[in-house]
């Protein structure tokens, strides 16, 4: 079987090998273990920027590689229509000498791949859509397009498209999916935290506008207000930083909000276990792995409601979603954090839930997608 990935996710050349998303490699692993041969058709990026990348770990057969493009002015629109043009030639290329396509959106790359799939309605497809498959969320243009060809099975066929969380009214061919992060063999026994003493709270993910860590920062500094003794630990880096800093400064937060950058796989199973909470004010979101992680390991999520977020929460009986109102926020927080029998009866319902989703689960899906 010729297995071939379609992704925007870009691979980064080193020295020593080839380089992509941390998560993004962890999951491409699991798909290469039940394929004769994988190729994937991408970009190249130079420098990884503020990406926690890992090295591939395994042989890839062929790589068609694509040039980037976008089209965020007028100028870079007519600048990407040879590109495109070139993309077109390539990506045709590579899913002719393919037996599989397995094919990653949302994404501009995405948007190419899934027109030109169309003529090809023989080919057994995958797609893993890793974004929010809500259809009131508000997304871009080319987003909405994508899931309209990916759902319309005139258009599509032979394909599955995995997306996150349930939804009503949809096509024979959309169905539920999920990401993992443990295996079953790690499952350990877990117990609540006790609200004596310092409340540890982390925020896990990217400093960037769209994730609100400053939210996160203006939360905690409203919950020392109200005489809470806690510190919150800031795991992630990106643009963001320099104002994170700047506000800690200002306010004179250093002893109790910390920036402790990116942390390896390891590291993060020992802090969710030893936090009492994990907030999450991202604006958009697929599957938020930190989410599934930190209810893994009893760690209490607070997040948005968005994506597939108030179906992992159970709608609050798994954790909080905020409604983005800094007081009213702030109110459900602390009503919690003083109700100790309410929060061990959510981060025991967040365990048992979340410990459905197991690499081992995950990856007897793969093989009956792959088999079907």
């Amino acid at each position: 079987m010729k297995f071939l990935v379609i992704s925007s996710a870009p691979f980064i050349r080193k020295s020593d090998g080839i380089y992509a998303y941390s998560p993004y490699v962890k999951e491409i692993e699991v798909w290469q273990k039940y394929v004769d041969e994988i190729a994937f058709s991408c970009t190249f990026w130079e420098k990884e920027g503020d990406l926690l990348i890992t090295k591939i770990p395994f042989k890839i057969d062929k790589i068609y590689e694509l040039k980037e493009f976008h089209f965020k002015t007028f100028f870079s629109a007519l600048k990407a229509i040879p590109i495109l043009l070139i993309n077109c030639i390539i990506l045709f290329k590579s899913i002719y000498n393919s037996d599989v396509i397995h094919l990653r959106c949302p994404g501009n790359i995405g948007l190419l791949a899934s027109c030109i799939q169309i003529f090809f309605p023989n080919k057994k497809k995958t797609v893993k859509y890793a974004g929010n498959w809500d259809s009131k969320a508000k997304q871009p243009i080319s987003y909405k397009i994508q899931k309209w060809i990916l759902s319309n099975t005139f258009l599509t066929k032979n394909m599955q498209v995995l997306v996150y969380g349930e939804w009503k009214n949809q096509t024979k061919n959309i169905k539920p999916f999920f990401t993992a992060t443990y295996a079953k063999s790690e499952i350990i026994e877990i117990e609540p935290r006790n609200m004596n003493g310092t409340i540890k709270m982390i925020f896990v993910g990217m400093l960037s506008k769209g994730k609100q860590p400053l939210y996160v920062i203006k939360v905690v500094e409203e919950l020392k207000k109200q005489n809470f003794d806690i510190e919150l630990s800031i795991y992630g880096d990106g643009s963001e930083r320099a104002i994170l800093e700047e506000y800690i400064h200002s306010k004179k937060l250093n002893s109790n909000i910390f920036l402790k950058g990116n942390t390896d796989r390891e590291s993060m199973k020992k802090i969710y276990q030893e936090s009492h909470c994990l907030i999450l004010p991202s604006k958009s979101e697929g599957w938020p792995k930190v989410v599934a992680e930190a209810m893994f390991w009893g760690c209490l999520p607070i997040a948005t409601p968005i994506s597939c977020v108030p179906n992992m929460l159970n709608f609050g009986e798994r954790g909080i979603l905020l409604t983005e109102n800094l007081q009213t926020d702030v109110t459900s927080i602390s009503d919690l954090l003083s109700n100790q029998e309410e929060y061990n009866k959510k981060i025991k319902e967040g365990i048992n839930w979340s410990r459905q989703f197991t690499i081992d689960k995950f990856e007897q899906e793969i093989k009956n997608i792959l088999k079907s």
